[in-house]
């Protein structure tokens, strides 16, 4: 019975080992498990961190200057900026078309007339910026935070100074009296930068005179409106017209252009900005937002962060004869040569808001 006793506290002890080592064993497997999971888990971080370090660009506007501030940003930042070019609205239908599965980041293009059609179509998302609330002033960001100038265009009053001369200038509203019959050039009614002009007059003036201001002007045109502003410049030089209604950027441009013919027109003329004693000069911009379904929404701030900056808005003046939105930055030396000037006083969302009335009214008086 002895024997027997210590054979059982034999077999008792060897199995108690035998569990103990098993337990040892998974918590020892459990640890490695874990571990395991961790570095997984890192790495996966780390290749999204890696993948992350881009953005992607839907953008209307086609600059060399452009493009050579989106290097500036990658050598600065390390992220990479894929550029998609295209027209402003097969852009805004892209979006719409590619929805959730968008690779697009920022949406960049002309116009807060567009900016606000993108984001009628739930295509932008609303950004919290204290360096975009400093670097753009309130009237030239969206109400929402959803789209932010970058840079302003004046829609000005161009003449040849043979045929008319500076007093005989004053607004746009003017340019709709009789005595401008046969004399003024503008771009066709499909335009969008007419359109915001026609929005911005109906915030100032309601629909009911502004719609009686797009009859009078038709009725000035020398010709059925066809081309771009460049366009308007050369008929003007030609003599086909005396005024012509146009971006400010496009003459300097023209006086920068490698084709001689282009500034030989530029050089006939002269700017003139209008409403200056009464609502100001009707301003508009190039602006950016990030796309609602934004893969890269982060790096999207940092892109339109850094387009905002006072080094990148002094390049856009200088090089490419636009204002700049930030306050802190002084226009280019041939923009400051033209004079300073009053801006019309509204928010440019209403451009937006506006736009449909405003093509209804061209339309309607004959604005072809």
């Amino acid at each position: 019975m002895k024997i027997r006793s210590n054979w059982y506290l034999v077999m008792l002890f060897a199995v108690f080992m035998l569990v103990l080592a098993a337990c040892g064993s998974g918590e020892e497997n459990e640890e490695a498990e874990t571990e395991g999971e961790t570095a997984n888990e890192e790495n996966a971080e780390e290749a999204d961190n890696e993948d992350s370090q881009e953005v992607n660009l839907y953008t209307s506007r086609h600059y060399d200057t452009d493009d050579a501030l989106y290097d500036q940003f990658t050598e600065e930042t390390g992220i990479e900026v894929n550029v998609i070019s295209g027209n402003a609205d097969e852009l805004i239908e892209r979006l719409e078309r590619e929805g959730e599965n968008t690779e697009g980041d920022v949406f960049i293009t002309s116009d807060a007339g567009r900016l606000h059609r993108a984001k009628e179509a739930d295509l932008l998302q609303s950004v919290e910026s204290d360096v975009l609330h400093e670097n753009i002033p309130e009237n030239f960001r969206d109400t929402d935070n959803q789209w932010f100038g970058l840079t302003k265009r004046a829609r000005v009053i161009v003449y040849h100074p043979d045929r008319v001369s500076e007093e005989e200038l004053s607004t746009y509203e003017a340019l709709a009296d009789e005595e401008w019959e046969g004399r003024v050039l503008v771009r066709p009614a499909d335009n969008i930068y007419n359109q915001s002009l026609v929005a911005s007059l109906i915030s100032i003036n309601g629909t009911e005179e502004t719609s009686a201001w797009a009859e009078g002007l038709v009725n000035n045109f020398a010709r059925t409106p066809k081309g771009g502003d460049r366009d308007q410049a050369k008929a003007l030089a030609a003599g086909e017209g005396d005024v012509a209604i146009m971006n400010t950027y496009y003459i300097g441009k023209m006086l920068n252009s490698a084709e001689e013919e282009e500034v030989n027109v530029a050089e006939q003329l002269e700017i003139f900005f209008p409403n200056q004693e009464t609502t100001g000069t009707h301003v508009n911009v190039s602006g950016a937002g990030v796309t609602a379904n934004a893969p890269n929404p982060e790096n999207a701030v940092k892109l339109i962060e850094f387009l905002s900056s006072e080094e990148v808005q002094d390049e856009f003046s200088e090089a490419n004869y636009e204002y700049p939105v930030n306050p802190n930055v002084e226009p280019a030396e041939l923009l400051q040569s033209w004079g300073d000037f009053e801006e019309q006083d509204i928010d440019l969302t209403q451009l937006g808001e506006n736009n449909t009335q405003a093509l209804m009214l061209m339309n309607e008086a004959g604005w072809q």
